[in-house]
């Protein structure tokens, strides 16, 4: 049984086990690197009448990240990367939600990683709702957003051999969400 958008107001946590927090990195300028975040905690008040009146804030833990390959992992927890014993959270809080139709909107919030903080606009697909067997209302949505790492001071790199550099400065951020609603 689906809701309709006026009745999913409410607030919501994420759901850790069915919730995906990824990224995908370019790797030696010919292949990318896949990866998550598998520690983080979000929140949201979803206004179905008023999307405009949604708020929401993710935090992630730096050293929760996960490429498949540990040593690649370290790397990445180090100053090269993400510093995750300075700056062990990343964050995001929203500060303006737009409805584009039924199933997109537009979410634009502060992204701090590494005490840098900067504005980011993510689109996201809405993915419906529906009452678990426990009896919870879950929305699902999925977005994503390209940020350039330099811009957050991650600026950690090596030069190739024949021309260009170990790791691209893009990083595409994926979120693959299930919220939970509260009360």
């Amino acid at each position: 049984m689906t809701v309709s958008l006026p009745e999913l107001t409410g607030d919501y946590v994420l759901d850790p086990t069915h919730t995906r927090i990824g990224f995908v990195a370019r790797h030696a300028m010919v292949t990318k690197v896949r990866g998550a975040f598998h520690q983080f905690e979000g929140t949201a008040h979803l206004d179905g009448a008023d999307p405009a009146g949604s708020t929401g804030q993710v935090v992630i833990k730096t050293a929760s990240i996960d490429t498949g390959v540990e040593q690649r992992d370290q790397h990445l927890r180090t100053n090269d990367f993400l510093d995750a014993p300075n700056f062990p959270d990343i964050t995001f809080r929203t500060t303006a939600v737009e409805k584009k139709s039924d199933t997109e909107y537009r979410v634009t919030g502060d992204l701090t990683i590494k005490d840098t903080t900067k504005p980011v606009t993510i689109d996201f697909e809405y993915t419906g709702n529906a009452v678990d067997p426990q009896g919870n209302l879950r929305v699902g949505l999925e977005g994503s957003v390209t940020i350039s790492r330099k811009e957050y001071g991650v600026t950690w790199n090596a030069a190739l051999e024949g021309g260009g550099v170990l790791v691209g400065d893009k990083v595409v951020l994926e979120f693959d969400v299930s919220a939970v609603k509260q009360g």
